[in-house]
């Protein structure tokens, strides 16, 4: 499949197969080397039973090598959550997946966004605006505070990492006028975070977190909601944004876009946030591996 992708595009891109990881890395000057003897018919932007499969079991065999320490990291492509759904997948997307796979609880595995401009991290993801607010809880605000602080220190060498945290409601809440979440639940976490030392501000308005001047002040957002967190990353970083998976044993990396099947195999689409992804992976490698010498 990949070699007729090669061709389609009039590359010169060798494809070759290798029967171990071990064997990639020494091949990557003369091919492209590929791990696997699945194999799908070339289909560019119409996902079919084969491909869905091919992707399913890529995904499964990634994530199992890498908890097996035979390769650095897992870099993932956008995958059509509705087609794999039809072969048996159930999770509401890979992040879910890949927590399950690593036996890590659900509200462990913390997607982060980040980009040149911006690191932000949604503390619920995939669930409708209306359940947000039942599902927030001061737990669940520091737990996942304190992975991404971790997670800054460890892969992005941020020895003391600066979280800002947003308010659910218009104003942060306006105190109380506009809704009691950050009464009640946003500013204890913030509060209990302070106490362990975090360095936590907020919680912040959503519509002024953002700005230039703003941004300067901390080094990852956390946001409420899904599109809290992803509108601004994506209308600052589109074409550079990474979706990282912090909480894991494994590293996981993606890029922060869909499959846009309407343009796939039409040489139109622009490859900068999945060389991001690449090259994030890379470099959350080489620091683990540092600190691991």
């Amino acid at each position: 499949m990949l070699r007729a992708a090669v061709a389609a595009r009039g590359l010169t891109v060798p494809v070759a197969t290798v029967a171990s990881p071990d064997e990639a890395a020494a091949m990557f000057d003369t091919a492209l080397p590929v791990f696997g003897a699945l194999d799908c018919e070339y289909r560019p932007g119409q996902p079919e039973a084969d491909g869905i499969g091919t992707a399913l079991a890529s995904l499964e065999a990634a994530t199992g090598l890498a908890r097996a320490g035979a390769m650095a990291g897992v870099v993932t492509a956008p995958v059509a959550k509705a087609q794999l759904s039809s072969i048996g997948f159930h999770y509401p997307g890979q992040t879910e997946f890949l927590a399950a796979a690593c036996g890590v609880p659900e509200d462990d595995a913390v997607m982060m966004l980040a980009g040149p401009s911006l690191r932000t991290v949604p503390l619920t993801v995939h669930c409708a605006l209306s359940e947000v607010p039942a599902r927030l809880s001061v737990d669940l605000i520091c737990r996942k505070a304190r992975i991404v602080a971790a997670a800054l220190r460890r892969d992005f060498g941020i020895a003391e990492p600066r979280l800002a945290i947003a308010g659910l409601n218009p104003h942060a809440g306006e105190n109380g006028r506009f809704g009691e979440e950050e009464r009640a639940i946003i500013t204890p976490a913030i509060e209990r975070l302070r106490g362990e030392g975090l360095a936590v501000t907020g919680p912040h308005p959503g519509d002024a977190l953002f700005t230039p001047r703003a941004r300067a002040t901390y080094d990852a957002a956390l946001a409420m909601y899904h599109d809290q967190a992803l509108i601004p990353l994506k209308a600052l970083d589109f074409d550079e944004g990474v979706n990282v998976t912090l909480g894991l044993p494994i590293i996981r990396t993606s890029p922060d876009h869909g499959t846009a099947f309407d343009i796939a195999g039409k040489g139109i689409a622009d490859p900068g946030a999945m060389a991001a992804a690449l090259r994030m992976a890379g470099q959350m490698a080489a620091r683990r591996g540092a600190a691991s010498a």
